[in-house]
């Protein structure tokens, strides 16, 4: 999907947030700036997350938690060293508790990333237009995918 403005990259993922139940998670990829905050600003509006929390990156405390129809995790895991600190901080316990977590920077951990995950990949394409594909292999990361990808197309018919 082509977003063309932070609005719109809020919207789809306010798409996908609105389908996440407990257990889910997004790992989103993508350089700097490329609007993964945006993105999960979106995830937590979906999730029933009152606009009014202001969701930012947790890029010095690595992880922000939210209240909505489930407990929402907000990671980011940019400024870790390896896999030795994420473990030592104890991130890897929030990937196994009730509720939704967004990891920015997923890539970096890609081995202890749970199978159902939804991949989120975000480029950009300009100063406001971002590239952004949803992926995964997990049975219902694919019904998520393809729920929001049939939506997107009765929006727009002529996206491939």
């Amino acid at each position: 999907v082509i977003t063309h403005s932070d609005t719109e990259t809020i919207e789809l993922g306010q798409k996908l947030g609105a389908l996440l139940v407990d257990g889910d998670m997004v790992a989103l990829v993508g350089e700097l700036g490329s609007g993964k905050t945006w993105f999960t600003k979106g995830v937590a509006l979906g999730l029933g997350v009152s606009a009014k929390n202001v969701v930012t990156s947790p890029s010095f405390s690595l992880v922000n938690e939210y209240e909505g129809k489930v407990p929402f995790y907000h990671m980011d895991v940019y400024r870790l060293k390896g896999l030795s600190e994420f473990l030592s901080a104890g991130l890897e316990e929030f990937l196994h508790q009730k509720g939704v977590v967004a990891m920015e920077w997923a890539d970096r951990y890609p081995d202890i990333l749970p199978e159902k995950r939804i991949l989120v990949e975000l480029v950009i394409l300009d100063g406001h237009r971002r590239e952004i594909t949803l992926s995964g292999y997990h049975s219902r990361a694919k019904k998520i995918i393809i729920s929001i990808r049939q939506n997107a197309q009765k929006r727009n018919p002529g996206m491939a």
